[in-house]
């Protein structure tokens, strides 16, 4: 499954965005300031607005007022298209979020539907707290009136219908697109989290922050020998020094990662290994999960690692979309970039107060440059010609 086209309407700095043509990978390139991390928050808010409820999701994020673009009208709404696969339809799914006659954070209207040989084929459609899940055809986007036929009235005006409705097995596109978002991995990897010592506790999957990846990295050593192993080869030819990594159970049930380096005879605790470190092993255990994440998110890659690294990692992420996802990076790092294809690379801008999103194919000036082959991009960035 993998998002062609989204939308961004009133969503903090993107007042009107819409990005199409998105490929296996997206890699957003831009100066500090200009909504890069606001723009991975688009999935994080999304995903939270699905497994809490959108009032929750917005206090997390200072409240309706603070996400909403500042001094524009209209309401906040996202849109996402997006295949199961090459061969299935185009699906679209669309939220909007405004205030009800309380001057509370609600769903004013929230829809799925397929387009099929030009016509509309929904799944379901809501507007306020009523929803129609019905399969009519041609109904128009934002045409929704009191006389449709809703069958069902939602019990609060927060709460999505597409956990709802992604509830019933005979709505599989709904069941679909739901389990899609709960997967989503928007990454907030913290140091000093991943460094300390963590609980005993049986994990398979890195968390946002990392927190867990002594307990993440003893379930691939347990289960996944064979990948936990390619992880240590790729530590020791990227990290001088490293020899081994092990997990080690402390006597009152602590967790902890420890790192051999060669010329010592004791290992290191996470506790007291470089951020490039312990960074760089975070990723190789995120990439390393059997059961892949729909959808990367992944915020400069860049921090704590050596520049000639990151080319490396960069190849990486785009073999981890092979198995049918995709991943998005955000980065202002050169080397980064010189190892992005011209049809991966997006540029957000900002101007006037609001950030615009470019896929850097549709510049005929820079693609002219690149296929004279004098310059990589990330030279093209450093130039400050994209």
């Amino acid at each position: 499954m993998r998002i062609e086209t989204i939308e961004i309407h009133n969503f903090k700095v993107f007042q009107n965005v819409k990005l199409e043509n998105i490929g296996s990978m997206g890699v957003f390139l831009g100066e500090n300031g200009t909504g890069k991390t606001t723009f991975f928050d688009v999935f994080g808010f999304m995903k939270a607005c699905l497994t809490e409820n959108i009032r929750s999701a917005l206090q997390a994020r200072g409240g309706y007022k603070e996400v909403h673009s500042r001094d524009t009208e209209g309401d906040i709404q996202l849109i996402f298209k997006y295949r199961v696969s090459s061969d299935n339809p185009l699906l679209t799914y669309a939220l909007q979020i405004g205030l009800n006659e309380k001057n509370e954070p609600a769903i004013n209207y929230e829809t799925l539907y397929a387009d099929e040989l030009g016509k509309k084929r929904f799944v379901f459609s809501r507007k306020g707290i009523y929803i129609a899940y019905r399969k009519w055809q041609d109904e128009e986007l934002h045409n929704v009136t009191g006389d449709f036929p809703f069958d069902l009235k939602m019990s609060d005006d927060y709460l999505m219908a597409l956990n709802l409705v992604g509830q019933m097995v005979e709505y599989q596109e709904a069941v679909e697109f739901r389990k899609y978002v709960e997967d989503w991995f928007v990454s907030d990897l913290q140091n000093e989290k991943m460094q300390l010592p963590q609980d005993v506790a049986y994990h398979e999957r890195l968390s946002r922050k990392g927190d867990n990846i002594a307990n993440v990295a003893q379930y691939l050593f347990e289960k996944y020998p064979d990948r936990f192993n390619k992880i240590l080869d790729k530590m020791k030819e990227r990290i001088p020094g490293v020899e081994k990594v092990e997990v080690k159970t402390t006597d009152i049930g602590r967790v902890t990662l420890r790192f051999q380096d060669g010329s010592f005879k004791d290992p290191f605790t996470s506790k007291y290994i470089s951020a490039g470190t312990i960074k760089m092993f975070a990723y190789l255990v995120l990439l390393a999960d059997p059961n892949p994440h729909k959808l990367l998110c992944i915020e400069e890659p860049e921090n704590q690692l050596y520049p000639a690294l990151l080319g490396i990692l960069a190849e990486e992420f785009r073999e981890y979309t092979f198995s049918g996802g995709q991943v998005f990076i955000s980065t202002h790092s050169p080397d980064f970039v010189d190892s992005v294809a011209l049809n991966e690379l997006f540029i957000i801008k900002k101007q006037d107060g609001f950030s615009k999103i470019l896929a850097v194919s549709n510049n005929e000036n820079i693609v002219s440059l690149y296929r004279q082959g004098d310059d990589k991009l990330g030279v093209l960035w450093q130039q400050e010609l994209l």
